[in-house]
């Protein structure tokens, strides 16, 4: 399946995504929460589904939001990919970099990117994200994808000076609003045949910097779940984000390159679609 929300912001409802139609199921589930995920929600959608339903169509020009309802957490990793870390002059990491994005970060894929005040170094990052299905807590690396509900599109937009020259965590360069498009949609582990070879591109203003694939990451999906669930507990609806590969503007040479107002990014993944932001300075 392919789940959707759709609606103005905050007032999202749940569908489903078949073929290019959009379907209402907000008269089978309330939401794609914590909640849904928790109580076996993917299987009785899948089986509400199957008993052919009538549903209401939702038209094309809808808003999307968020694929999941705001989690409890969202979780990143960071310097995931070897030629990231080579790009940024940083250490290939021994062990997964872990950093917390605001989950006030989230919004729609095809929202507009706010430039946060007094921003001069706003930078983009695709990443494969994924969705837990059920709590985690000391899982074994080869029971992991047992947890897994599906993988989703994210931009991890990032302020580099906030993240890198202001002190303390990376978070403070992660958190703002619209920080943290996902989607459109999130795909069940059966819609993707293999997670570790998706492809996966970044343009701005139509010029890609972007260009990689999953087969590339340093640390899997597996072991990130193994791993985290070491040290908390991870929720249903939880979003882990799993790393940038090469191309974001910190790393573009002889100049990095940031946003500037006016620009358009767009970005997609083989199976998991694509999403457009256009930025905007902050207005209070």
């Amino acid at each position: 399946m392919k789940l959707i929300r759709f609606g103005a912001a905050g007032k999202e409802k749940p569908g489903v995504l078949v073929g290019e139609k959009r379907y209402d199921v907000s008269s089978i589930v309330s939401d794609y929460n914590e909640a849904f995920f928790e109580e076996n929600g993917l299987e009785k959608l899948h089986k509400a589904l199957e008993s052919n339903l009538s549903l209401p169509e939702v038209d094309a020009q809808v808003r999307l939001g968020s694929p999941v309802a705001r989690p409890s957490k969202i979780i990143c990793i960071g310097l995931n990919y070897v030629d990231h870390c080579k790009e940024t002059n940083a250490p290939i990491p021994e062990e997964p970099i872990i950093f917390f994005k605001s989950t006030t970060a989230l919004c729609g894929p095809n929202d507009d990117l706010i430039i946060p005040k007094n921003s001069e170094k706003t930078d983009w990052e695709i990443e494969l994200a994924f969705v837990m299905g059920k709590k985690a807590s000391y899982v074994e690396e080869a029971d992991a994808l047992e947890y897994v509900a599906g993988y989703c599109l994210h931009n991890d937009y990032s302020e580099r000076a906030f993240q890198l020259e202001r002190g303390g965590q990376w978070a403070k360069g992660k958190g703002s609003d619209t920080f943290a498009p996902l989607g459109p949609f999130l795909a069940t582990k059966d819609e993707i045949k293999d997670v570790d070879n998706l492809s996966m591109w970044l343009t701005v203003n139509g010029k890609t910097f972007q260009n990689s694939n999953t087969s590339n990451l340093v640390f899997k999906i597996p072991f990130l779940v193994h791993y985290l669930s070491q040290f908390m507990t991870l929720l249903p609806g939880d979003v882990i984000s799993t790393g940038t590969p090469p191309g974001v503007g910190l790393g573009i040479k002889p100049e990095p390159v940031y946003i500037k107002a006016g620009d358009v990014i767009e970005l997609g993944m083989e199976g998991l679609g694509s999403s457009k932001q256009v930025a905007k300075a902050y207005i209070k």
